[in-house]
């Protein structure tokens, strides 16, 4: 049992710092404000190869692990969640469409997707299917020449900017085997979008409704099968889960980082008030979670790439730990700041309102406990 990150790990997670301290970080408030991430940055990022982080290196990808992917978001994050977060997504679609779409397929759309020429969102949530994705509404019906979609869907970073939108509709019955997936391109006609939705959080990601009126698609933008599309959607969900943590677990160090230089500089009482023992208790307590969740993360997704039985579990758990963890972290920092945590100034408000959707997304911490408690019930029969 060998916990040190590989040379290789480590130089991984060292660019990737590297890159958002440079690139991400001076901007982050900025494009909060603006309400957009620049398109220019996705290729300066694709060039990195983290726009294929666990595509197959027969791709053209760069064939990483989830441990390795883990470190990427952790980095990236420590400049901006937000960010990291959406980067998340469009790996994940990625991922989809690497191990799903035909040869042909790949061929014709994978060289843009690896450069990140071609920004990918993902659409599952719909206005009334979020923990209970598959009963969603979206209808795809088959034509001659392919399918003709309409619905609705939720909640969707990048609605309205992405490039092309990995959805998932139904095709067939009710239930998840009724479910297909399709790859819809930008300007298709009958595809359109609500208007940018006003978020706590998460504010540099444009966040709209995609909408699918009479959108017809030619039959060579179905992913795979017919019928298998919610069985996709899911199997990217567990590598999805262990990102978001990461993007927590990034932030949230960052928080810790910059609320002890804050304090060692803050005086009162006549010294820094890092030397103040019931401060110093708060700040030890906030390490120790984070040591403790990053530990957790890592074997999760240590799990997940070596195929482990369990590794759902422990994703789901990861997930739910990690986030919450995140969250607490980034408030006591806040706290510890006193009034200038209040402040954008001083970035820390940021990321309390960042991090908390990441206890609802990609599976609500509720729904993580479900799942952890369903495969501990099968492991007692």
């Amino acid at each position: 049992m060998d916990f040190a990150l590989t040379e290789e790990q480590t130089a991984i997670f060292d660019m990737a710092f590297a890159f958002g301290q440079e690139h991400i970080a001076p901007f982050a408030r900025q494009w909060e404000a603006e309400g957009t991430i620049p398109k220019s940055l996705w290729p300066q990022i694709g060039e990195l190869g983290f726009g294929a982080l666990y595509v197959s290196e027969e791709t053209g990808g760069a064939g990483l692990s989830r441990l390795d992917a883990t470190l990427v978001f952790e980095a990236l994050s420590m400049a901006c969640p937000s960010v990291a977060a959406f980067l998340s997504i469009h790996n994940m679609c990625a991922k989809m469409l690497d191990s799903f779409a035909s040869d042909e397929m790949k061929a014709r759309i994978m060289p843009d997707i690896l450069s990140m020429k071609t920004v990918l969102s993902y659409c599952l949530t719909e206005p009334g299917s979020g923990s209970d994705a598959a009963a969603l509404k979206t209808r795809a019906a088959k034509t001659n020449e392919g399918y003709t979609l309409n619905g609705t869907k939720a909640f969707i970073s990048g609605g309205g900017y992405s490039d092309a939108y990995v959805c998932m509709v139904r095709s067939g019955e009710d239930g998840p085997k009724g479910v297909s997936t399709v790859y819809v391109e930008d300007g298709t006609e009958g595809l359109s979008f609500g208007g940018l939705e006003d978020k706590m959080g998460w504010k540099s990601q444009p966040t709209a409704q995609v909408q699918f009126d009479d959108c017809k698609i030619p039959a060579d933008n179905l992913v795979g099968e017919e019928g298998k599309g919610f069985t996709y959607a899911m199997k990217g969900l567990d590598g999805g889960r262990l990102n978001i943590a990461s993007c927590s677990l990034g932030a949230a160090q960052q928080a810790l980082t910059m609320t002890l230089q804050y304090m060692s500089e803050r005086k009162a009482f006549g010294k820094s008030i890092d030397q103040f023992q019931g401060l110093q208790f708060r700040l030890a307590d906030m390490e120790i979670e984070l040591q403790a969740a990053r530990v957790f993360l890592r074997q999760a997704a240590w799990k997940l790439d070596q195929g482990a039985p369990d590794a759902s579990k422990h994703c789901a758990m990861a997930k739910k730990f990690v986030t919450e963890a995140g969250s607490k972290v980034v408030d006591q920092c806040l706290q510890l700041h006193g009034g200038y945590g209040y402040l954008a100034d001083y970035g820390i408000e940021k990321l309390v309102r960042d991090l908390r959707v990441h206890q609802i997304l990609e599976g609500t911490n509720e729904i993580m406990r479900v799942i952890t408690a369903r495969h501990l019930l099968a492991e007692n029969h």
